[in-house]
Formats: structure tokens, sequence, C-alpha cells
């Protein structure tokens, strides 16, 4: 109780703090007791004995005595008569209902004090015991501290004698570089025991490879960063050089001077070779061991940004062997790859060391001249004799597995000039040059040039536009009518003619090549016998056209389609035409090759009901051979010799020897082009040729003119 008796700052706050709480709480309770009961009534301390024991509780034994004392003076002047009055003050107030009030007042302060006191130690010594559980919680911590710290370094201790005998061989020297330790790995690797190793310097696997300047930069690294890592070649034991990653970390002491030096290596000489396998397949062809197109475009590239800053002369070699494919599809490819091997072997030998011979693939293979000397001429000069000197060595035999084979090559060269921007034209130009060398000849050479080049993009863009022609249908059918012996039309012959939107009319001998060539021809070809049959089923609904036939002219390219049969009798069903009034007209150039199959097909359309034609008899290679053969209705006398007739005897003989042949044979004959009537009266009145075709009767034309034709048609 001493405690909260002394007389201090904070006591004195407290105080006032006390006295407004205990004086409002028992003037509250004494409001309510005036309340609820007239003075009279006493019973004052039943709303006063509470006020003081919350104002013991709340304020501390000053305030419950101080509320004791205000109820003794609340109960004498209220509830004590006489009333409202401290009249004989001494009698009043001892009496025994205040005594006994004083009594409990002074109970309840002092034993609600000695309760606060209690709790107060109470938490204190809690607050002892909870301090004492955090210094042993503490204490735990820092003991499970330690023992994982210990634990890591047992584990690094571990770990560490493992690393150090793993398959990275690991060396260990002092600050002077003199060998300390090896592990089992650095043996296996160098060829070195530990004792042969310890005491001796790393010096012991110097290879030679690398320079003082690059040992220079290492130690440089080290000493800058504390750590290199590099590719590194070293040296066996036995002698052998091989290469390694090498890891070297400067271990320093607690003052920071180096103590040792620890470096692992690891031997990637599997690593090196596999990465020169996948750097040779990348880069490399894999049959001949030639630059591929890859790395010969880079070197090419690399060739022309050179010629740009230092005029230097670039040529480029495309060199494309002749009867290669022959040789493939005769003797086999395993032969074929001999062959390469062989023309890589020679073509090499042709030039020089700084030039680069590359396969693209297939028989083609390009050869990059690089640093050509003098004028621009000169070069050309230069790049001429290297290409005559590939072409003989080229034509030379090759022995072949048992096998004597006789090639050549056609090679295109382009100059880098200023018709030439970017190494990929350098390419395209080559190729182009080895092209028209192909078109001239077996062993030729050209050079390329700039109209060849016009006329291949020019070639390139008409083959566009026809793909796209070819798609919308643009194209349409001229006919031109075939007259017989006796004077009447009797048919014609259908002819495509393609109208371009700019160039206009594309004449037949543009668009018809190219078709061949690009396959385009067999589309174009079906969309050509389409249109004919709709004609023919439209005319045979009329009087006047119901007999007449067309001639349709059929490509090699569709008769070797292996459906072309279904082709043509699914066109035939389809557009309801007649097969009797339908005439295919084949050339004997088709019949060099595969001439039995397409007999076969020719059957079979000709029970169908259609008939055949072979056109510019005389022209050929074989007819007499496969006349008898063919299923032929029909021989056309080619325009060549219907035009001279007037002015050469062997066109006369030519002619006549022609008709008799095909009387002979039970066929009939078509003479074409013919102009005049002097060539009329000499083949249908003196020799009495079947049907006749040209200028003299009609120009092909469209078929509204051709069908006013046949109206207006009178017999000459």
């Amino acid at each position: 109780m001493s405690e909260n008796m002394n007389i201090d700052p904070r006591g004195v706050r407290s105080f006032w703090i006390e006295l407004p709480f205990t004086v409002g709480i028992m003037s509250l309770a004494l409001f309510i007791r005036l309340a609820i009961a007239p003075v009279s009534a006493g019973l004052q301390y039943v709303t006063f004995f509470p006020a003081i024991t919350l104002a013991a509780i709340f304020g501390g034994y000053r305030a419950g005595l101080l509320a004791t004392a205000m109820g003794v003076g609340f109960a004498t002047y209220f509830f004590i008569a006489p009333y409202y009055s401290f009249e004989n003050e001494g009698l009043k107030i001892v009496s025994w209902s205040n005594l006994v009030f004083i009594v409990d007042g002074f109970l309840v302060s002092f034993s609600i004090e000695a309760m606060h006191r209690y709790r107060k130690k109470s938490e204190a010594e809690l607050a002892e015991i909870k301090q004492s559980h955090l210094q042993v919680s503490r204490l735990n911590s820092e003991l499970d501290e330690m023992i994982r710290l210990q634990r890591e370094t047992e584990q690094e201790l571990l770990i560490s004698a493992t690393a150090f005998e793993a398959q990275d061989g690991i060396m260990i020297t002092d600050s002077s570089g003199v060998i300390l330790r090896v592990n089992q790995a650095f043996t296996e690797i160098t060829g070195y025991s530990s004792e042969e190793a310890v005491g001796q310097t790393p010096r012991l696997l110097k290879s030679g490879r690398h320079d003082a300047d690059f040992y220079a930069a290492m130690w440089e690294c080290i000493k800058r960063t504390g750590q290199w890592s590099g590719e590194i070649w070293d040296r066996r034991k036995n002698g052998e050089v091989f290469p390694k990653w090498l890891t070297i970390t400067e271990v320093k002491s607690f003052d920071g001077n180096s103590v040792h030096y620890v470096s692992s290596q690891v031997d990637i000489t599997a690593r090196k070779a596999s990465e020169d396998r996948i750097h040779n397949l990348a880069f490399y062809d894999p049959l001949t061991q030639l630059p591929n197109r890859r790395l010969l475009l880079d070197r090419l590239r690399h060739a022309v940004s050179f010629s740009l800053r230092d005029g230097r002369n670039v040529a480029l070699m495309f060199i494309d062997l002749d009867k290669f494919k022959k040789l493939n599809d005769t003797l086999g490819h395993d032969i074929g790859d001999l062959l390469l091997k062989q023309v890589a072997e020679r073509t090499c030998t042709c030039v020089r060391e700084c030039d680069t011979v590359a396969r693209l693939g297939g028989d083609e293979f390009v050869v990059l001249l690089d640093g050509l000397g003098g004028s621009l001429h000169e070069a050309a000069a230069q790049a001429k004799q290297i290409g005559r000197k590939i072409i003989d060595v080229l034509n030379q035999t090759y022995y072949l597995a048992g096998h004597e084979h006789q090639s050549g090559a056609s090679v295109g060269i382009a100059l880098f000039d200023e018709h030439c921007r970017t190494a990929d034209d350098l390419l395209k130009q080559a190729d182009i040059a080895m092209y028209q060398a192909k078109k001239a000849g077996r062993n030729t050479l050209r050079f390329f040039d700039p109209e060849m080049q016009a006329s291949i993009l020019a070639r390139v863009a008409l083959e566009k536009d026809f793909k796209e022609a070819l798609l919308k249908e643009n194209f349409y059918i001229f006919y031109q009518p075939v007259i017989s012996n006796g004077g009447r039309v009797a048919g014609a012959e259908a002819l495509v003619r393609w109208r371009h939107a700019i160039r206009g009319i594309v004449s037949p001998a543009d668009f018809i090549p190219l078709a061949e060539e690009t396959g385009l021809i067999v589309p174009l070809g079906n969309w050509v016998l389409k249109t004919a049959c709709r004609q023919l089923a439209d005319w045979s609904s009329r009087d006047d056209t119901r007999d007449l036939t067309i001639a349709v002219n059929v490509s090699a390219r569709q008769l070797k389609q292996e459906d072309f049969v279904a082709t043509v009798m699914g066109l035939i069903e389809e557009t309801g035409a007649s097969p009797q009034r339908l005439k295919l007209e084949l050339t004997e150039s088709m019949l060099v090759s595969d001439a039995e199959s397409i007999i076969i097909k020719m059957n079979l359309l000709k029970a169908a009901g259609i008939t055949f034609a072979l056109d510019d008899f005389g022209t050929g290679y074989s007819s007499l051979a496969y006349l008898s053969r063919l299923p032929l209705d029909q021989l056309k006398v080619d325009q060549s010799f219907v035009r001279n007739i007037e002015t050469e005897e062997s066109a006369v003989v030519i002619c006549a020897a022609t008709i008799n042949l095909a009387h002979n044979l039970k066929l009939k004959v078509v003479a074409e082009g013919v102009e005049n009537e002097a060539q009329r009266k000499f083949l249908s009145s003196v020799h009495q040729c079947d049907f006749l075709q040209g200028y003299l009767f009609s120009k092909p034309v469209p078929i509204d003119e051709f069908e006013k034709f046949i109206r207006n048609y009178r017999v000459l």
C-alpha cells in the first residue's frame, strides 16, 4: 500500500482522475436513491455501497475511501433526521449505521486494493515466466541453428568430397601454381596419376596450341573476377592433344590474399566431335562432303560484300550433268552416287584453293570463283578458262563399279556486275545461263545475258497469267472448217485461243509449249474436250449440223494420264455428245515413247465409236512402223508439204505417196494448209484427197462465224 501512498507527479495526476470519477459515481448513486424512495425510508446504502465498490475497483483504495466519506456525508445529510441538515451533527455521524458503513467501506476498499496488488504481482510473475520462456525459446532456436549449420557444414563437406571424386577432373594448386591435389577423374582424363601430378605445375598439360597472349588474358580475368571458364586444348600423358572445358576459381584467405586455385575440367572430345558432325550436316553435303547450299550462300554473300567494298571480281558457275537421270534410272541410285562423288573430285581439281565447289542437290554443282583479277573482261576470260577445264574433265569416261559411263556437263556463268544486286541474284543468273547452255547442246558453256533474264521473267509472268486464265476459264475455241472432196462442210478442227486482258490475243505458239512444260496442258486439254463435246451435243439437235464432226488435238501428257480413257468417256456422258462425231488428233512424236500403252487406250476409245487422226504425217520418226497397228481413221498431210506442191517436186511426190498409202490402208486423208485453187485442184481432182482444210475456205473463227459459214457456204 505504501507504493500508492507516495506523492509523485504520476500519483497526483492519478488522484485528479480518481476524484471526479468518485464524485460522479457517488452523485449518481445519490440521485438513484432519491429517485426510488423518500428520504424517510432510509435504505441509503442500497445504492451507496455498490458505488463504493465500483469506485474501489476502478479507482483504487483512495477512491473507495473517498466514496465512503461521501456516502457518510450524504447519508447524514439526506437520510438521518432531521433531514437535509447536519444539526446534532455529532450524534448523526456517529450513528450505528454510519459506523457500519464506514467499516464496510474500509473493508471493501482495502480488500479490493489487496486483490489489485495480488493481481499485479501475479501478472509480474507471469510476465517474468513469459520472459524466461522467451529466453528458453531463443536459446532453443540458437541451438537448432547451430545444429543446422553443423549439419550443413557436414553436408557441404560431404558434397565437396563427393564432387572432388566426381566425373569432372579437379586440380588444386597453391598460390604459386604448384599442384597440391588431383582427383581420380583428373587421372582418367589426363593419364597422370596423383603421384605424378602433385608437385608439378599445370604446364605439365600444356599443348602448345595457345600463345602467351591467351594465357595472359586468362590470368588477367582470374585476378579481376576471381574465375575463368573456357575451352582449352591440353595434352594427355600419351601425347594426344584434346579439347576440354576448364573452369579456374581463385580461393582467397580472410585477408584477401590468394591461397589456392581450384580448376575443374571436363573432356569435351566427344562433344566436339558431335558438334563437328552437326556442323557438317548443317553446312556440307553428306554424299560428296562439298559445301551445301547454305554454306555456299554464306560464302557468296561474303564474296559479294568484299566485291562491293574493294572492287574485286566474283563469278559463279552453275553446273548440270548431262544424262544423269538416265544413269540413275538404268543403273540405280548407288551408281548415280558414285558418279556424283567422282564429279565432285574432278571439279575440285580444276579450281583454285580460294574457290568454293558446292553441291546444291541432285546433279547440280556450283563453283564460286572469288577474287578474280583485272577488269571484268579479264575476269570473264579466267572464268571461261576454268569452265572449259571443268567441262573437259567431266567429259572423260567414268568407271563406276564395273560400268563405264560417258557424261558431260552444261555450265552457266554469271559475273557480279551492274546487272546483279545481291548474292541471290547472282545465283539466279548463273542458273539461267546454265539452262541456256543445256538448250544449246551438251558440253556447252554460256555466260548470263540480261536479255536472257528478261525473256525468262516474261515467261514466268506469262505462266502466272496462264494459271489464272485456266482457273477463270479465260479461253475460247475457234473452229476451222474441214471440207469434203464433194464440196460439203464435213466438220471442223477445234483450236484453243487465249485472249489476255493486257497482251490481247496470245499466240498458241507461246502458250501451248508453256502448258506442255508446266503440265497445265492436261487441264487445258480436258477443258477443250469438254467444250467440243458440248458443241457436238448442241449441234445434234439441228438438221444442218447434226452430221458434223469436231477434231480435237490431244497432247502427249494427256494420253499418258492413267485415267485418260475414263476422262474422255466421262465428258461424253456428261455432255450427251455422240462419240461417233468426236475425232481425236495425235502427232507422230507421241508414238516414240510408251507406244503400247497409247495403242491400248486408243483401242478402248475406238470401241466406243471415237475416231482417230494422225496429224502432221511425214514429219515424225516412226509413223510407218506403227501405222498398221494404230486404230486410225485418217491421216493428215502436213501443211509444209501442201504449201510447196506448186514449187517443189519432192512435195508433190510426198503428197501423192501419202494419199496413196492412206487409201491402200483404208484410211481417209485430210490435207492441211490449202490456201489457193491450184492446191485444191491438185489434191482433190488429181489425187482424190478426201478432205481439205485451209485459208482457201476459212481461217479459224468463233462459233458464231463458223455456223454462219455453214449456212452461206457454196461448193467451189
